[in-house]
């Protein structure tokens, strides 16, 4: 299997040059691209389309969250994990919000965060129960201020289900017999009944719904 292919977006060369290391060294993965900030991140992404993003949350010109949401919106299946040296949990809620996968802290021991890139490239989401429970209240509110939420069909829910297990939208369209253009488009609809932006906060719904729990290895 070739190794996972990851970007790393920060605006510390020393950083970079440390999670590199890790990556490369002990993961045995492959940097594809460095980003000294969220600009750059955006355009090395949608070119090279890694496998893995490590996104710093707070950085110049792009800050790391507004990088998250222009980087989801080109390439809706980015697996994207935030890094912060900030506890804040405003920071966390912002980028699960955004459609981050993972948040850590950049304290973390690198054997974990090799596990969680290895985690994130199988389609998991690391996210903490307390905050999921935050930011499923915050949609709630979110979706009870805007339009009522149209009806899920049969099918939407289905579709819910597994992207909330971390299934990619080619393996949902063989599990389900579509292309994966149906279930790209079918995604798109979904986004738009739940008034939510990524398919993080569309898997948050369905932990919400009881369609996925939130202690599944799978979450």
């Amino acid at each position: 299997m070739p190794p996972i292919k990851i970007l790393i977006a920060d605006d510390h060369t020393l950083m970079r040059q440390g999670l590199c290391q890790i990556c490369e060294g002990m993961g045995g993965f492959a940097v594809i691209a460095e980003a000294k900030n969220g600009s750059e991140a955006v355009t090395l992404s949608c070119m090279l389309q890694p496998d893995v993003i490590l996104m710093d949350i707070i950085m110049p010109d792009m800050d790391g969250v507004e990088a998250i949401r222009h980087i989801l919106r080109e390439t809706p299946a980015a697996r994207i994990i935030a890094l912060t040296m900030y506890r804040q949990e405003q920071y966390m809620l912002d980028a699960i919000r955004a459609g981050a996968r993972g948040y850590m802290l950049k304290t973390v021991d690198a054997k974990e965060l090799i596990a969680a890139i290895e985690a994130v490239y199988r389609g998991d989401y690391l996210i903490d129960p307390i905050i999921a429970a935050r930011v499923m209240n915050e949609l709630q509110m979110d979706m009870l201020e805007s339009a009522q939420i149209e009806p899920l069909s049969e099918i939407d829910i289905a579709i819910l289900r597994l992207v909330a297990q971390g299934v990619e939208n080619h393996d949902i369209a063989k599990t389900m017999n579509y292309s994966v253009y149906t279930i790209s488009n079918r995604l798109r609809i979904i986004y738009e009944k739940l008034h939510v932006t990524n398919r993080t906060q569309a898997a948050l719904y369905a932990l919400r719904q009881g369609w996925a729990v939130l202690d599944d290895p799978s979450i």
